[in-house]
């Protein structure tokens, strides 16, 4: 998202009908036109993403002037932007508009902040990006204490970053936040950030492109991953096979249009449970074959190491044998 973009975009959300714009219970049904009309403009949620993106674009610019030889790779400027790309469409598209009308639509928004924008945020690398565009003064004595410092080092831990990633996604569906989050918007917007925020962490471990304290091995990662799969799953199940709605801000006022409260609620369990799996089978699918270049060229390396060891003995020992020859034509 460059900076040449900002003003189209937000020239064309001001065009948003004003009925669609605000969140909480939305009587319009969801179909293709309110699909495509009911977006919103948040100053909180707009400006924090284009500062974000200007900021991003900006250091990449400036390690690239300076770095020419070393550009920052564009594939993670493409996912740094994606991240941000898919925050807009999980707030302020109609799945921002109609999350507190339907289970199925705030779950998904769940998902995409905690299982789409979080890891490509990550893939983004912002971390690497800072200690490359600070002056070497910054970098020593602010940014990389600051990521050895003692909290970091906690948070990072790939047992304290899961159990913040499980406790989370738990908390927020099995306590009074949920349904508190559906009648006061500051406890919503508390509560994306704290999505997103435990996703990052999450992801942070699991990807592991950026410079981490804690940072796991291939063979970590996978597991790291693969241990976090099965709660997702147990999430997604409870809510899909709970016997009655879970929370009766869905039930009213009663909706005259789309699925029932309980069938909505099958519809967002669903969504978590194969949602959840998909996101994590792929994620694994990736980390192991990384895994597996890496191998190969680990292997590449050692039977260079070991030619170039095998030449150098070869080479030793013609020396020598020439030696050999060489003292016995004397003695001759």
């Amino acid at each position: 998202m460059r900076a040449g973009l900002a003003a189209p975009l937000v020239g064309l959300l001001l065009l948003v009908p004003a009925p669609a714009l605000g969140h909480g219970f939305v009587s319009t049904p969801l179909d293709a036109w309110s699909a495509l009309t009911a977006w919103t403009l948040e100053p909180h949620v707009i400006l924090p993403v284009l500062l974000v993106a200007l900021a991003y674009h900006w250091a990449v610019r400036t390690v690239n002037r300076l770095h020419p030889a070393s550009r920052v790779p564009r594939r993670r400027v493409w996912a740094w932007d994606a991240g941000l790309l898919v925050i807009i469409v999980a707030l302020e598209s109609p799945i921002g508009t109609y999350d507190t009308t339907l289970f199925s639509v705030h779950m998904l928004q769940h998902m995409l902040l905690m299982m789409v924008a979080a890891p490509l945020l990550v893939l983004g690398a912002p971390v690497t990006l800072l200690l490359r565009v600070v002056r070497p003064e910054a970098r020593q004595r602010l940014i990389i204490p600051f990521l050895h410092s003692r909290p970091v080092r906690f948070v990072s831990h790939p047992v304290v970053a899961w159990l913040i990633f499980t406790g989370v996604a738990y908390g927020a569906h099995f306590s009074p936040l949920f349904d508190a989050a559906l009648v006061s918007d500051p406890i919503h917007i508390l509560e994306h950030v704290l999505f997103l925020t435990a996703g990052v962490l999450f992801w942070w471990v699991a990807i592991g492109v950026d410079p981490n304290p804690s940072r796991l091995g291939h063979g970590g990662r996978v597991f790291y991953m693969l241990i976090g799969m099965p709660w997702s799953s147990f999430l997604g199940l409870a809510i899909f096979s709970a016997p009655g709605v879970l929370y009766l801000h869905y039930t009213t006022p009663i909706r005259t249009w789309g699925p029932s409260p309980l069938s909505d609620q099958q519809v967002a369990g669903g969504l978590m449970w194969a949602g959840g799996d998909l996101v994590f089978l792929i994620a694994m699918v990736i980390a192991i074959a990384a895994w597996l270049r890496a191998e190969e060229a680990e292997g590449k390396r050692l039977d260079a190491q070991l030619d170039r060891a095998a030449a150098r003995e070869a080479a030793s020992t013609s020396t020598m044998a020439r030696e050999a020859a060489g003292l016995g034509g004397d003695t001759g």
